[in-house]
């Protein structure tokens, strides 16, 4: 296959910086792919996907009639960052996660920033994340959000934005490690010639945070993964997770509240626990203090955490920054909290609960996105230039009913990347979504999940809607020159054809 006549459109395309002209760090994998023969990347692409099912990595689709586990779909062409744009998203989003966590610790205690008039204080008792119950509540090292999936875009003229914050349940990271475990097997000698800095490190990295956030005087925390359960659409990532780092996979079932402590119930008795990754959204997590009917919970774990003597990764009331009304304010967050500019801008934002905008935003409908601002995995959107009239006019009704729970933003034209087809490349959109770490320190995963629309002209790149993924290169300059790439042709071919 060749790029010969690969369109990059009006789009910045990641891997093409002109037509027939690869970016300097796609040039390696660009010729590579070129060289190999007829017929070859489509079967690499087959012996990929073979891998995904036999290794299990699947995904559930909530709603669905045919709602079985689904293997994640997955293109062979990963996308490539350069390392010295990758320092300054690092930065960015270093910068954003700590402005964020004051806020969410802000808002539980003083709200010094609604008492001087940066984010109003209706928008915070009304954002469904907002949980009276954590108000006074100090977690260990004063960390509400551990774990956190930013999603980022980028626009036609190469700006990169972040999207929306993630701060409750963030999944994906499941996907982006066994994506990179696939690549290394399909591509080995370009992937070491490109100096790839690795993702393989996120579970210790993981594991050394939780550690490091345990209540105080505990010397060596038990720390468990608490999920949902098997019919929770990320159970694949709960049960990888707890399988790549050896923490104890629990649910709710298996916890208890014994003399004032969590404990897990194991075959040789009870077992205090010291730090719970739970995957398990807030409302679940205590029937006595949050939401009374569930059954995934434990009771009296609030009490526990409230008392000091239990860790919740994330910290319940996380949320409050998850919604995407708040999104609009954390470029002034940075500004009232650390003094600085954005390092990574907020895409343009139109709030339909301010009556200005609001106006604007109903005589506009057919060139803006309108968004949800506690919906997810694209659902509770229009996408105003693809919507029909009918479409435009109910979520304009929509609006005037509930103007507190929509935003909306111009249509980006997000860049693209190719993706292999049946017998050429053709471009598809991508966002890419880091996950940050913070414990001591705040740690940014050199990469990502990339998710692209598979469907071609779709905005949407959800998995539940049609959408796939790549594996993210944050590449070094490379170490081998193409002619040494092709001199190993027949080695990467080799190996990968021992390893599938």
């Amino acid at each position: 296959m060749s790029f010969e006549k690969y369109d990059i459109g009006p789009f910045y395309d990641e891997m093409f910086e002109a037509p027939g002209r690869p970016r300097p760090g796609s040039r390696l994998l660009a010729q590579k792919i070129e060289s190999l023969p007829k017929g070859e990347l489509r079967r690499r692409q087959a012996a990929a996907e073979k891998s995904l099912y036999d290794m299990g990595i699947t995904f559930n689709v909530y709603g669905h009639e045919d709602a079985d586990e689904k293997i994640w779909p997955f293109d062979l062409l990963p996308r490539i960052v350069d390392s010295s744009e990758w320092e300054r998203i690092e930065k960015g989003l270093q910068q954003r996660i700590q402005a964020l966590n004051l806020f969410i610790d802000d808002v539980y205690h003083g709200q010094k920033i609604v008492k001087d008039g940066i984010v109003p204080s209706e928008l915070i008792t009304s954002a469904e994340g907002f949980l009276p119950p954590c108000i006074g509540l100090n977690p260990p090292g004063g960390v509400w959000c551990h774990v956190t999936g930013t999603d980022l875009v980028r626009d036609e003229k190469g700006t990169i934005y972040v999207l929306e914050d993630n701060l409750r349940c963030p999944s994906g990271v499941s996907y982006v490690l066994a994506n990179r475990r696939l690549m290394k097997r399909t591509f080995p000698e370009v992937f070491a010639a490109s100096n790839v800095k690795p993702v393989d490190v996120y579970p210790t990295k993981l594991l050394d945070m939780l550690y490091s956030v345990a209540p105080s005087g505990v010397q060596n925390p038990m720390v468990v993964l608490l999920t949902p359960g098997i019919y929770n659409s990320a159970y694949f990532e709960h049960s990888f997770l707890a399988h790549e780092t050896g923490m104890e996979l629990v649910e709710g079932r298996d916890l208890i509240v014994e003399d004032g402590f969590v404990c897990m119930r194991t075959s040789k008795g009870l077992q205090r626990v010291d730090v719970i990754y739970r995957r398990l959204n807030d409302d679940f997590l205590d029937p006595k203090t949050l939401r009374k009917d569930s059954v995934l919970g434990v009771p009296g774990i609030m009490d526990v955490y409230r008392s000091g003597r239990v860790t919740l990764a994330n910290a319940p009331g996380t949320g409050v920054a998850d919604d995407k009304v708040i999104y609009a304010y954390v470029p002034k967050m940075i500004e009232y909290y650390l003094g600085e500019d954005s390092i990574i801008p907020n895409v343009p934002t139109y709030l339909c609960w301010e009556k200005k905008d609001r106006a604007y935003i109903l005589d506009h409908l057919a060139e803006l996105v309108v968004k949800s601002a506690n919906e997810s995995g694209g659902y509770g959107m229009l996408i105003g230039p693809s919507a029909s009239a009918g479409e435009q006019a109910e979520f304009a009704e929509k609006i005037k009913a509930e103007p507190r729970n929509f935003i909306a933003q111009p249509a980006l034209g997000l860049s693209r990347v190719p993706i292999i087809t049946e017998d050429s490349f053709e471009g598809r959109h991508v966002d890419l979504r880091p996950f940050i770490l913070y414990g001591k320190d705040v740690y940014v995963l050199p990469g990502g999940l990339t998710r692209v629309a598979l469907r071609k002209g779709s905005l949407v790149v959800n998995s539940s809607q049609g959408g796939g993924s790549k594996d993210t290169w944050v590449v070094e300059r490379p170490s081998l020159t193409p002619e040494n790439i092709f001199q190993n042709g027949f080695q990467e071919q080799s190996q990968f054809q021992r390893s599938s």
